[in-house]
């Protein structure tokens, strides 16, 4: 699973350019991943300038 640090999100964008699974939503300044078709490749958490997005290797959901 990956994790989304609300405060740190900026909306930027860059997360979802480089999702394969086309997995993140960006709407109304919010983003979302689809969990269903996230396969945790955790290429939007290494595309994050600002650290927004974790890989959350005990596959919980923060909340």
């Amino acid at each position: 699973m990956i994790d989304i640090i609300p405060d740190k999100c900026d909306f930027c964008g860059c997360c979802v350019g480089v999702c394969p699974e086309d997995a993140i939503e960006l709407k109304e300044a919010a983003i979302y991943i689809i969990d269903e078709k996230c396969t945790n490749c955790s290429k939007c958490v290494w595309s994050c300038p600002i650290e927004a997005l974790m890989f959350n290797k005990a596959g919980v959901q923060k909340e």
